[in-house]
């Protein structure tokens, strides 16, 4: 097997409507309107030309997990999120990539990252 690429990430979320407003207002992701009915609550989000699924079911335990947004301007980032009363991380250094944390309305981690500063 050789993968291409990732096609998208799902998380789960205690509330779909508030992790909807939390992704598309505060971190800028975009809503997607092709999103089947499964018959249970979800969202379809893009992150540039990658996705991110909402899934409205029971939270696991949290043990790290986390995903990464690519952004361009970390520290501004911080600041606008900051400025808004989202709470993150101050910027650290990783793996010759610099990074910061924060977490969804359910406590799901999102990792903000700057590439090869």
């Amino acid at each position: 097997m050789r993968p291409i690429g990732v096609h998208h990430v799902a998380i789960n979320v205690s509330d779909v409507d508030e992790a909807v407003r939390f992704y598309t207002h505060v971190l800028g992701l975009r809503l997607r309107d092709d999103r089947p009915d499964f018959g249970f609550a979800g969202a379809w989000l893009d992150a540039g030309d990658q996705q991110v699924h909402l899934i409205e079911a029971p939270l696991p335990s949290n043990r790290g997990q986390h995903f990464a947004l690519q952004v361009e301007d970390l520290d501004g980032v911080v600041e606008e999120l900051r400025a808004g009363g989202v709470e993150v991380s101050d910027p650290v250094p990783g793996g010759g990539d610099r990074q910061a944390f924060t977490a969804d309305p359910s406590g799901n981690g999102v990792e903000l990252r700057e590439l090869g500063v």
